[in-house]
């Protein structure tokens, strides 16, 4: 039997105007009765009254809420909107990583969002691309900022190496640490050893600049750097990623400036010529091609893996050796398939056909159930009125009013559950205009995407690309029942692909 899954639901009026006329308790009924209708155990309310959107990441209650999350006691939180949630697109992106990384689902009732659908799922992977798109696009901005920056011998952040300073933004000597690492080049030409270096210098009682002890890498990372001897490097190294290591730049992209020198050339060449002498050759190891496709892509010969081999761009069958194509005219196809298979007026009549007759009827109860509580409440705010000016005795204010108090009780008690069953019911046909938007957000930004985001689109929304004679057959995975749409479909080779002769 499936475990049932256990949710969380999510309140946050900003105002004090908010907390007494856009009732919490409306959005709590509301939570609960999608919960229901999902077969979920709804078992916790995080609520922020009268606390602003722009920022809540630190808020002792989104703590508690994502604790919750981290440690799986719920497994997904329920909220009226994502402008609830969050209204900073940064911390409502890193709402969606961390929940993504605890295998918890994001549901937003206004915008039809739902992480344990498909659909849903899909969401994920296309906000994560787009936040990734928008990393690497600040990165570039960053990155080209950089050189300018060098020419004009202004700081780039962080400390100055060890036996230098930045003062007034100007890189000066560090006359209490320019005779260590003097002494430190002059002791390596003795010694020649690093090790023995780092020892002479720690048992003479210096230290680096956090008061550690000397060691081994770090003599070796300040007797190869120039500039000691009056070179100034910048822009010579990029990350590989978060946690990953740092490693040079081609050597036409760095910017290299005078500074003040602490050794001389003789005695910097020296040392960096005995490093060379000690440093063992080594081979890096190639590194890992990945293709789009890779783990997608078979042949129609039987249930065999296309791969592109070394020093080739064609994706190749290794078992017949027939079935080959391009990388990049395959990824043209897949592109241009793409788009049809999410943008045509077709599918999108498709989607809008599912907001059947249910919804629409449904909506339409909510709409007249609403005009009749604001009727009710005239009719009720008239009478005290009335009441209050003397004009209806109080026996007669009790016989007019009271009825009616429990018939706008009624009402508010309803609304909000046929709003949940609005709610559930959108959420299982999917909220057209949102997906389509996101389909063309998608479609656009394609090309500019880099290899690991498109790669992990294409895993989220293909089953299998296959390859037979001048076809090619694309199933995807994502185009559940719930859209009924017949995700097959087949595509002809010819002009893109032709099989060897």
């Amino acid at each position: 039997m499936e475990k049932q899954k256990i949710v969380g639901s999510w309140i946050r009026v900003s105002t004090d105007f908010q907390v007494d006329n856009d009732s919490p308790e409306h959005h709590m009924l509301r939570a609960q009765m999608y919960a229901d209708a999902k077969g979920w155990h709804l078992i916790e309310v995080y609520r922020l009254d009268a606390i602003s959107g722009k920022s809540i990441m630190d808020q002792p209650e989104t703590k508690r809420m994502l604790a919750d999350i981290r440690s799986g006691r719920i497994t997904g939180l329920i909220f009226s909107k994502l402008a609830r949630l969050a209204r900073n697109t940064k911390e409502l992106l890193d709402f969606a990583e961390i929940f993504r990384e605890s295998n918890a689902d994001l549901i937003s009732l206004a915008e039809s969002i739902d992480t344990s659908t498909p659909a849903g799922r899909l969401f994920y992977t296309v906000i994560a691309a787009m936040a990734q798109w928008e990393r690497e696009e600040i990165s570039s901005r960053v990155a080209a900022s950089v050189p300018i920056r060098a020419r004009m011998n202004k700081p780039l952040g962080g400390q100055a190496p060890f036996g230098y300073a930045w003062v007034d933004k100007e890189m000066v000597i560090d006359e209490n640490e320019a005779p260590i690492r003097k002494l430190m080049h002059e002791l390596f030409i003795e010694h020649k050893r690093k090790g023995t270096v780092a020892d002479v210098l720690n048992k003479q009682g210096y230290r680096t600049r956090n008061g550690s002890k000397f060691t081994d890498t770090t003599i070796g990372r300040l007797l190869i750097d120039p500039m000691a001897k009056g070179e100034r490097r910048a822009n010579y190294t990029k990350s590989l990623g978060e946690n990953k290591q740092w490693v040079y730049k081609p050597q036409e992209e760095w910017i290299v400036m005078p500074c003040p020198r602490i050794v001389s050339d003789e005695v910097w060449n020296e040392c960096n010529r005995i490093l060379d002498v000690q440093a063992k050759p080594r081979k890096k190891p190639a590194k890992k091609p990945v293709h789009l496709f890779t783990n997608l892509l078979f042949c129609s010969c039987g249930p065999t893996k296309m791969y592109i081999p070394s020093n080739s761009k064609k994706y190749v069958c290794t078992a017949c050796r027939k079935s080959r194509i391009e990388e990049n005219d395959l990824e043209e196809i897949y592109f241009a398939h793409l788009k049809s298979f999410l943008l045509t007026k077709e599918h999108l009549a498709t989607y809008l056909s599912k907001a059947d007759a249910t919804i629409e009827d449904k909506s339409e109860q909510l709409k007249t159930l609403n005009q009749e509580l604001k009727k009710v409440r005239e009719h009720m705010d008239k009478l005290l009125d009335l009441h209050l000016s003397g004009e209806l005795p109080k026996q007669g204010f009790g016989d007019k009013y009271n009825p009616l108090n429990e018939r706008a009780q009624q009402l508010t008690e309803q609304l909000p559950r046929l709003e949940a069953e609005i709610d559930f019911l959108k959420m299982q046909t999917l909220n057209s205009s949102h997906l389509h938007g996101e389909a063309q957000n998608l479609y656009d930004r394609w090309p500019q995407l880099s290899i690991e985001a498109k790669r992990t689109i294409a895993e989220q929304i293909t089953d299998s690309i296959t390859i037979g004679g001048d076809e090619i057959h694309i199933k995807f995975s994502y185009n559940p029942s719930l859209l009924g749409i017949e995700p097959d479909s087949q595509r002809n080779l010819r002009g893109s692909y032709s099989p060897p002769a």
